[in-house]
């Protein structure tokens, strides 16, 4: 080994190359150790410059292909004797040029001269390039030798406590010795490994017993009887495919973890000497050599052991492990040894079928990793298939995982198995896989599912068939996978798992109840005002399914906005049997009006952009509307409330606020309109009321935009990982004036930015559905941050608010990348100064900063340190007050109720 001499900033001083003693004592370090070279070289942006650039430099174009094929002569660099070594500071140019490479030959004139030449240019172009060192306190080289021990002792981990198992399904874990190894096998039943054992590409069907330090490899389940009743200890048992003058087979060898495999030596079988062997066995040496093989060419590289070929049978292990312990039974099996065609280790290995090997190991790989992966959605781990699904297309094997895929899905609805949850992730991954294999093209991954070819598949899952819906979805796309056609399928896949995914939140209805209260008079209006919400801490956990997989917590605080409560809803009876619609602002003249005549004018009730369809959703879930009914919408309102309603919401806020207005708006209809329709529901009824609206309309969406809109104050909302979905609601009681704190230091900035949060949610649950390492850990971050935050809250510490909004931004980043435009971030960096903390709104991508200031009432300051800035574009400033009413209903000149 080469050895570095350094100073005591890691600059390289000089390489000695089998140097003399002295020289390598300058070398040692404090610890009384030598820093050796190793292959790594990294080259930093600067140096790799000057590198290339001498490529056309003579005579260095002769390294190139584009020299050599312009008639230069070849010359031969060192990476680190030439390249590397002119960097060094201890080195002078007249040693650097007169010097030469250790592989360079010796008396080659001609060649010293042209090497000074390229050496000298070298010089120039790499002299002021720092080099300095990397040392690895602990590191060590580990040679691969003919030693069995050398070979097992890299692949296992002495000491250690638990086995290491990779790319492996074992059903008993308990049984596998502490540092011993399992790579790419699938272990059914009790199989016990001992320490310091390795398995590979294996396929065993307990009950199989392999003792300490062994190595068994490419076996399957149709070799397993021939290990029953053994305990192997310190033996190398493999089987290996095999090509016989062109017909395909499958061969097994047996050697001792401590044989030699050298040619010098008195040498061992089976961890015995050959005298001992023979006597055991009854083998013979001319069993194993020619008689003319001289005495000295007696090893085990050359002797006979191994069947190829039996006249009668296919070969096993059996053919081999009856050495080991020879039964009285005859002769019987050293007979069916000696009648077998055989080769030693030396002949065997021309006949190796590679390809049959890497074929086989790849085969195994897949039928593990299904097992794993059936397992994984079964048992609802959060490990993530993805690396699977690649590894499956990169390799041209998608057709087994989908498969296996639609099983597990088609399943889930059996007992025993959670149901919707493991379906919906199933067909993620089925869509997964059809994104993969759709390599970039045909489209976008996230968009619209509603192709009516489709609507087949949907409509059995709509209608609880799962089996039935997923073999329909099956059919549709497969055979034919073509790539324009695979990331529409895809799209389509993740739709059926959003119907799953609302059928499970559909079990928030189990929490709403309305009591009858006494109906309105005709034209009264019932009017329901609401603040705005803004989220602290723990938004995406409230997000389906994370809600009841992994369980969510959200902090959030319901604010009027300019002194304002900007969202609500009126309604009230009318006598004509009809449904008059009005959504815009709250004044009359200026809203969006449709009249409602027929159960026809509703049927767009679940397209969200279809005009009023929030309002006739809510129609539908406040039992008012029965869609499916045989009677006209005509005669429902008449036989029920002698006449028809109107209902007007609006929203003071602009599209896209990321303030929850949506649900909130939700909330405040269904309030107006049940108590419109004689009916009073609690706030925690409508709570969950709103979730079954919102999937209904088929938007989706979590439960903290009317936890925080709906609810008073400050508090946090909870959902437990489990169906059905129940939302509990906790305040928190912070310091007596602090929430007047709160509101002189809390402030809006509108970015102008308009939010678009379709796709950001498509993509964040399509990464939460493939259980990416990174966003687990981040979904379970946001409920515990939240818990944190509440705790800053009941301090009344704004510098820790501000800390909790910062790392919160930092979640909403990782969990939907892409939420934060350019100019968005621009404005933040201008701010930054001012504010202990900031955050967008909602998911992110737009709408409204909200911030902590350092100082009081700044909304004039910051809006001074903002039109300083250019390229912001339309943004506004805004004062914030923390709400403590939440959802409140007039019946003017009437009743007023919180």
């Amino acid at each position: 080994h080469g050895v570095f001499l350094t100073d005591a900033q890691g600059f390289v001083l000089d390489i000695y190359y089998q140097g003399t003693e002295a020289e390598i004592q300058r070398c040692a370090r404090p610890d009384g150790r030598v820093p050796l070279v190793s292959g790594v070289v990294f080259f930093s942006v600067e140096t790799a410059e000057h590198l290339l650039a001498t490529h056309v430099s003579p005579p260095l174009d002769a390294c190139t292909y584009m020299g050599l094929d312009s008639g230069a002569r070849p010359v031969q660099l060192s990476l680190f004797f030439d390249i590397l070594l002119c960097m060094a500071r201890n080195v002078n140019r007249e040693d650097f040029l007169a010097g030469q490479p250790p592989e360079m030959g010796q008396g080659d004139s001609d060649g010293t001269g042209y090497l000074q030449a390229a050496r000298a240019e070298l010089w120039r172009e790499l002299r002021d390039q720092p080099l300095t060192m990397a040392y690895v306190p602990d590191g060590s080289y580990s040679y691969l030798s003919n030693s069995a021990s050398a070979f097992l002792g890299s692949l296992t981990f002495p000491g250690a406590p638990r086995a290491r198992v990779v790319h492996s399904q074992v059903e008993e874990l308990e049984l596998l010795g502490g540092g011993s190894s399992v790579v790419s096998c699938l272990l059914e039943g009790p199989v016990q490994l001992g320490a310091g054992s390795v398995l590979q590409h294996c396929h065993l069907q307990g009950p199989v017993h392999i003792g300490t330090g062994c190595l068994v490899s490419g076996l399957d389940t149709a070799q397993c009887e021939a290990l029953r009743g053994l305990e192997l200890h310190d033996l190398v048992l493999q089987g290996h495919h095999v090509r016989l003058h062109g017909a395909p087979g499958h061969v097994f060898t047996l050697v001792g973890r401590l044989d030699s495999w050298e040619r010098q030596g008195t040498g061992t079988y089976l961890n015995m000497s050959w005298s001992e062997f023979f006597q055991k066995t009854g083998v013979r040496d001319w069993d194993l050599w020619d008689p003319d093989t001289p005495p000295a060419e007696r090893c085990l590289l050359s002797a006979r052991l191994f069947p190829v070929l039996h006249p009668s049978r296919a070969l096993g292990p059996q053919d081999l492990l009856w050495m080991l312990d020879p039964q009285e039974d005859g002769g019987k099996a050293l007979r069916a040894w000696r009648a077998c065609w055989r080769l030693s280790w030396e002949q065997l290995q021309p006949c190796l079928d590679r390809a049959a090997i890497l074929a086989s190991r790849r085969d195994l790989f897949f039928c593990q990793a299904l097992r794993k992966a059936r397992h994984v959605l079964e048992a609802r781990q959060d490990l993530s298939l993805r690396p699977l699904i690649r590894a499956a297309v990169q390799e041209g094997c998608p057709g087994p995982l989908l498969a296996t895929l639609d099983q597990v899905a088609a399943g889930a609805g059996d007992p025993g198995v959670a149901g919707p949850g493991v379906a919906a992730r199933a067909l993620a991954c089925v869509a997964d896989v059809l994104g993969c294999m759709a390599e970039g093209r045909g489209g976008l991954r996230s968009g619209p599912a509603a192709n009516p070819g489709w609507m087949r598949p949907f409509s059995y899952l709509e209608c609880g068939d799962l089996a039935g819906g997923v073999q329909a979805l099956a059919w549709l796309t497969r055979p034919a996978l073509l790539a324009a056609f695979m990331v529409g399928a895809a799209r389509h896949y993740e739709g059926a798992g959003q119907i799953l995914i609302r059928q499970a939140v559909m079990s928030a209805q189990h929490f709403v109840s309305t009591e009858p209260v006494e109906l309105p008079a005709p034209g009264q209006w019932v009017v329901a005002e609401c603040p705005a919400r803004v989220d602290f801490s723990g938004g995406w956990s409230d997000t389906p399914p994370l809600a009841y997989e992994l369980g969510g917590a959200v902090l959030g605080l319901a604010v009027r906005v300019d002194g304002r409560r900007p969202i609500g809803a009126r309604a009230r009876r009318i006598p004509e049997p009809e449904l008059w619609l009005a959504v815009g602002p709250r004044q009359d003249k200026m809203a969006m009006k449709m009249v409602c005549w027929s159960l026809d004018d509703l049927q767009d009730y679940c397209q969200p952009h279809a005009p009023g369809a929030l309002l006739k959703a809510a129609f539908i879930c406040a039992g008012i509307v029965h869609i499916g009914s045989k009677l006209s919408l005509r005669e429902q309102l008449l036989q029920t409330f002698g006449g028809g309603f109107e209902l007007h919401a609006w929203s003071e806020l602009p599209h896209g606020s990321g303030l929850g207005t949506s649900s909130i708006l939700a909330g405040a209809a269904l309030a107006a309109l049940q108590r419109a329709a004689g009916r009073v529901v609690g706030t925690e009824a409508l709570i969950h009321a709103v979730l079954h609206l919102e999937q209904v309309l088929t938007t989706g969406g979590g439960w903290q935009d009317q936890v925080g809109g709906l609810m008073p104050g400050i508090k946090v909302g909870r959902s437990r990982a489990q169906l059905p979905l129940k939302v509990e609601v906790e305040e928190i009681i912070v310091p007596e004036g602090f929430v007047q704190q709160l509101n002189d230091h809390l402030l809006l900035v509108y970015t102008g930015k308009t939010r678009l949060a379709r796709n950001l949610l498509q993509d964040v649950l399509r990464n939460w559905y493939a259980r990416l390492p990174a966003v687990v850990q981040n979904a379970h971050s946001l409920v515990r941050h939240t818990e944190e935050c509440a705790e800053a809250f009941r301090r009344g510490s704004l510098p820790l608010l501000g800390q909790c909004l910062t790392s919160y931004w930092e979640q909403k980043k990782l969990m939907a990348p892409g939420c934060e435009p350019l100019a968005v971030r621009r404005m933040m960096d201008v701010l930054a100064p001012h504010v202990h903390g900031q955050s967008l709104a909602g998911a992110g991508g737009g709408g409204f900063l909200y911030l902590l200031t350092k100082e009081p009432r700044q909304k004039e300051a910051l809006e001074a340190v903002l039109a300083k800035t250019e390229g912001l574009g339309n943004y506004s400033v805004h004062l914030v007050q923390v709400d403590t009413q939440g959802l409140s209903l007039q019946l003017p000149g009437g009743e007023t109720s919180t």
